[in-house]
């Protein structure tokens, strides 16, 4: 029986054979569920739900209903047990990975390759970025700083845009970009450096 904490690794190295150049971010919140994994690319982030054959699909339904509005694509990887069934509980677009285990090894198949997945809300997407990647947005865009205003509000700034001002595959790039160099070990310093700037506002913004 296959486990999600054993399939990880395997299946991220089976995801840069498959894409090339990839950046994986673990246990990603969307809303009311939690992405086991957001795959990065160059043009796109990719939804990633693993269901080993320990789980149940008890909540999917609510699972796919938050990663259809955050993510380019959607793909999840199966254990065997689940491998007949998926199809009947993931949108026709969703990509699936079938897992088998054989002698201690794991087998992968892209059984389904994702497509482009129709209900994703650029301010949902964009949520995913922390205040100053943000900030890069406006400023690749040229676009009103807004250094008193809060997050949310530089997110429904930005989406107003696309597409007639910004291109989504071009803001696409963007976000991939901004997230590939995404330095996790130096957030604090980054954010701390950002309010300073930001202090000298009468109503600092909200980072968060």
């Amino acid at each position: 029986m296959t486990h999600d904490k054993d399939i990880r690794e395997p299946l991220f190295d089976f995801l840069e054979e498959q894409y090339g150049k990839i950046r994986i971010i673990e246990e990603k919140t969307m809303g009311r569920s939690r992405a086991d994994a957001v795959m990065v690319t160059d043009n796109g982030l990719y939804g990633l739900e693993i269901k080993s054959d320990a789980d149940t699909y008890a909540r999917l339904s609510r699972q796919v209903k938050d990663y259809d509005r955050y993510f380019d694509y959607n793909l999840t990887a199966v254990g065997s047990s689940h491998g007949l069934h998926i199809e009947k509980h993931v949108p026709e677009y969703w990509g699936i990975i079938t897992v088998e285990e054989t002698g201690g090894q794991f087998d992968f198949y892209m059984l389904r390759k994702p497509r482009k997945n129709p209900k994703m809300s650029w301010e949902k997407k964009l949520e995913i970025l922390w205040r100053p990647e943000l900030a890069c947005l406006q400023e690749w865009n040229a676009m009103p700083k807004y250094r008193e205003k809060s997050k949310a509000f530089v997110v429904k700034k930005i989406a107003e845009r696309v597409p007639d001002k910004i291109d989504e595959d071009r803001l696409s790039r963007q976000v991939s970009a901004l997230l590939f160099e995404r330095d996790y070990t130096t957030i604090s310093d980054t954010l701390k450096e950002y309010r300073k700037t930001s202090a000298r506002s009468a109503n600092p913004p909200d980072m968060w």
